[in-house]
């Protein structure tokens, strides 16, 4: 891979990651993480996001979800940082209004270094596949933490649980896109502190 790059490899007594974050990609993704509608919404992030993204993970699914779900946005949040750099010339902010059939989404992100997740999601349904819904707002957590960003995930409209979830995930790759594109002057952060 060519082009502004993260990788991290992460091990614990709960779980083995690997991710590979190339943030000039084309939206390729291969990997797995034992857990069917994750990898689908990591598909649908680093395509929507023009993102390749490479995820090996395994974890104590037996004992449930949340470690290996939580730990893979840990990995996703540190790769997109070292991916970014020093952030010079990149937009920092971006924004999308997702549509996914009858679901409407709003993200929006600022890449500040100030880690903040604000998720104002609700679903009728408290699983999706094997995906437990209530780990979605632990791995965007994870992910903004990691990451070191703002991020406002907000939704409008919906009551189909596949359809919000997938149009959270598409709609925060759009927002990133914009976010991580380089728009400035290279030599410069896009802020009056002079860093991110």
């Amino acid at each position: 891979m060519s082009g502004r790059i993260g990788s991290v490899n992460r091990t614990t007594g709960e779980t083995s990651v690997m991710v590979d974050l190339n943030l000039d990609g084309k939206g390729e993704f291969r990997g797995g993480t034992g857990i069917g509608f994750l990898d689908h919404m990591l598909h649908l992030w680093a395509r929507h996001g023009l993102f390749d993204l490479a995820v090996e993970a395994t974890g104590d699914l037996q004992v449930d979800a949340h470690h290996t779900v939580e730990d893979i946005g840990i990995c996703l949040g540190q790769a997109f940082n070292s991916a970014l750099g020093e952030k010079k010339g990149i937009n920092r902010y971006g924004s999308a209004l997702l549509p996914m059939d009858e679901a409407l989404v709003m993200a929006a992100v600022d890449i500040s270094g100030r880690p903040f997740l604000a998720y104002d999601v609700k679903t009728e349904n408290w699983r999706v596949g094997e995906l437990p819904l209530e780990l979605v707002p632990e791995f965007f957590q994870a992910f903004a933490n990691n990451a070191g960003l703002t991020l406002h995930l907000r939704l409008l409209a919906g009551f189909n649980s596949h359809h919000i979830i997938e149009a959270v995930f598409k709609g925060c790759a759009r927002a990133l896109h914009q976010a991580v594109a380089l728009s400035g002057p290279l030599d410069e952060v896009p802020s009056t502190k002079g860093r991110l």
